[in-house]
C-alpha cells in the first residue's frame, strides 16, 4: 500500500490552532504590567547599618571623628542609634 506524501503546506492545514489567542495573551501582559511591584524597600525605609552610617557622616563632614563623635553625629542626624548598648563607641 503507498503512502501518501504529505508536504508541509498540508501539514500547516492539519496542525490544531491554539486556544489562547494573542489578545488574551496581551490582556494578560498588561494587567501584569499595569500592576505595580511592591519591594520590601519602596515600601519600608531601610535602615543603615552602624557602619554604614558612619561612613555616610564621614563622607558628609569631610574631616576626621573619633568613634564617640560619629556615634554622636549618626544619632543626631537620624542614621543609626544604638539598640540600648553601653558602649555603642566601641562597637563601631
Amino acid at each position: 500500500m503507498a503512502s501518501k506524501k504529505t508536504t508541509p503546506a498540508d501539514t500547516a492545514k492539519k496542525a490544531p490552532k491554539s486556544k489562547t489567542s494573542k489578545a488574551s495573551k496581551t490582556k494578560e501582559a498588561d494587567a501584569q504590567a499595569s500592576t505595580p511591584a511592591t519591594t520590601p524597600e519602596s515600601t519600608t525605609e531601610k535602615r543603615l547599618s552602624a557602619l554604614d552610617a558612619a561612613a555616610k557622616v564621614l563622607g558628609e563632614t569631610g574631616g576626621t571623628m573619633t568613634t564617640k563623635e560619629l556615634i554622636g553625629a549618626m544619632a543626631a542626624r537620624g542614621y543609626w542609634t544604638s539598640p540600648k548598648g553601653q558602649t555603642p563607641h566601641a562597637t563601631l
